[in-house]
């Protein structure tokens, strides 16, 4: 699976296709998992699901005019044999279940300082962690109303040290003709992403940083962690960490 999808799937199914210009692939072996909260995530079922994730950026303007494009050429590998690590007759539905996907709205950026590349470099530099929370609004607010806090209070927090920036995106609903293996959420358009990016292996920094990430949620009372992962890069063209995952 792994070489099959960084091989051949993470291009003729995502960069070859016209307006996404930036890709980079992350995995969580074991020793990331066991940082994952909250235990009762109703995104990660069980908290341990998910190893690998894939971020792409489209040109601004132009997720609609890629998501159309995407999804017919997505359909047109998968008639092809092409669409599945296991070819021709396989079930999709079966091979591998998503636990979070979307295409996003970019909401900003919070820089640690001046001399951290712009946001549109950030999947080409060389980070040695991410760190993936999403984020739900209290019951009495959406998401617009929780911007402002996040981007001025929450995300100026974490930054600094080792975390050199943070990314905020509103995902949207998938369309209806979506891939039957891709997971639709209930209540999407109520969450928030924010993505950290770090100079250090997440768990070097993972008790001064996010560790105390849901307590600070729950007292600001804007919001509520839905998710918190830890991810570290692929190495592409390689096997490295298959066997950490379990």
């Amino acid at each position: 699976y792994n070489r099959w999808y960084e091989d051949d799937h993470m291009i003729t199914g995502a960069m070859v296709m016209p307006w996404m210009f930036s890709c980079r692939r992350f995995v969580a072996p074991r020793w990331l998992q066991d940082l994952r909260a909250p235990a009762d995530s109703r995104i990660a079922q069980p908290l341990e699901a998910g190893k690998y994730i894939g971020l792409y950026w489209v040109n601004e303007g132009r997720i609609d005019d890629h998501l159309q494009w995407s999804l017919g050429a997505n359909y047109r590998l998968h008639a092809e044999g092409r669409g599945s690590y296991r070819g021709v007759g396989f079930d999709p539905n079966e091979e591998r279940r998503h636990v979070f996907t979307a295409f996003c709205d970019y909401r900003g950026a919070v820089y640690r300082d001046a001399e951290v590349p712009r946001d549109i470099h950030s999947l080409v530099q060389p980070y040695r962690g991410l760190v993936v929370e999403i984020l739900e609004p209290s019951a009495d607010r959406d998401r617009s109303q929780v911007h402002d806090w996040l981007g001025e209070r929450y995300l100026p927090e974490i930054v600094g040290g080792p975390v050199a920036l943070s990314l905020r995106f509103d995902p949207r609903p998938l369309p209806p003709d979506k891939l039957g293996h891709v997971r639709e959420l209930p209540d999407v358009e109520r969450l928030g992403i924010a993505l950290h990016f770090l100079d250090c292996d997440p768990r070097e920094c993972w008790q001064e940083r996010f560790a105390p990430n849901p307590q600070r949620l729950a007292q600001g009372g804007a919001a509520k962690l839905a998710v918190q992962a830890a991810f570290v890069p692929t190495q592409h063209g390689t096997d490295t960490y298959t066997d950490e995952l379990f």
